[in-house]
């Protein structure tokens, strides 16, 4: 129970000349006696480093002696009391072990989307570019941690899996459709700059590196809205993904515009980055009437 949990023994205090001479001269930085007599760290500590902080500030005191004595035997002693080490911040039950020291996979991709957003909002301020290549480097960072892109001898899973944690003694565990799946596909429609405005299809690919375009031609597979199986070519220097079972082919170009074409062999071309709402609209009924768009914009748009 909570009354139970912050007590320190009494022969421990008397082992002690700091806390003993603390206690003696009402001084609280690290230990209290409270009206029953009992001992507790101070109710202000989160962690062994706030311990350590008040042992600094008591080391350019008079305690200064005591302090360099009893440091260790101090530190070791806020450890016994709260026993972080065996606590779960979860239930009692778990499936094989999670706890502190484990890698939950849909916390890592919160912290991948959080900051996903965070870049976007950056580039639609015009944020400046020194601080704009510090924000993307944590974003990729972040996503370089994520299990994909670990071999399976690390990460102790097939990788593309989705799996709830990784404990700090054995590879991943609790294979299931987490959250993740979710958090990682919002990611990258957001990385490839797929925005949606107005009921209007907008593509900003600002936080799309280089590196995704491809460096020589090739021919992608892709289900259309009849669950055809089809191939579309890829030249060099280009990307290409589907929206709602529409292919969406980027390719850096020195002109920006968008060409969409139609069922009946029509070509429009957009001097934009968006989509009509209508045309979009299109797209999202998969009514078949739009059965690609390309996209083309300079290579200037994109980060490193």
């Amino acid at each position: 129970g909570f009354l139970e949990k912050n007590n320190i023994q009494a022969d421990a205090v008397a082992k002690s000349p700091l806390l003993q001479h603390l206690v003696k001269d009402g001084n609280r930085q690290l230990i209290l006696q409270d009206v029953n007599g009992a001992y507790h760290f101070n109710g202000n500590f989160h962690n062994a480093d706030d311990v350590k902080k008040a042992l600094d500030e008591l080391e350019v005191s008079s305690y200064q002696d005591l302090v360099k004595k009893d440091r260790e035997f101090v530190l070791q002693l806020f450890e016994d009391t709260f026993n972080h080490k065996s606590f779960t911040g979860r239930s009692g039950t778990f499936f094989s072990y999670e706890g502190l020291g484990s890698i939950y996979w849909h916390m890592v991709s919160k912290l991948y989307l959080a900051v996903q957003e965070v870049c976007v909002q950056a580039t639609q301020k015009q944020t400046s570019s020194e601080s704009m290549q510090k924000l993307l480097q944590h974003f990729r960072a972040i996503g370089q941690g994520i299990g994909v892109h670990k071999s399976p001898a690390l990460y102790g899973a097939f990788p593309t899996d989705a799996y709830s944690h990784t404990p700090l003694h054995r590879g991943a565990q609790q294979p299931g459709m987490t959250g993740q799946v979710k958090e990682d596909i919002l990611v990258r429609l957001a990385e490839l700059g797929v925005r949606l405005e107005a009921g209007q299809l907008r593509f900003e690919p600002e936080l799309l590196p280089k590196t995704d375009f491809i460096t020589s031609d090739r021919h992608a597979e892709f289900i259309d809205i009849k669950g055809n199986v089809n191939k579309i070519h890829l030249e060099a220097n280009m990307l290409g993904f589907t929206i709602c079972q529409v292919p969406v082919l980027y390719q850096l170009d020195e002109t920006e515009a968008i060409e969409v074409l139609y069922f009946n062999g029509n070509k429009e071309v957009f001097q934009s980055q968006s989509l009509s709402e209508q045309i979009s609209k299109e797209v999202f009924n998969r009514s078949g009437k739009v059965t690609q768009i390309k996209v083309k914009f300079s290579e200037k748009r994109l980060t490193v």
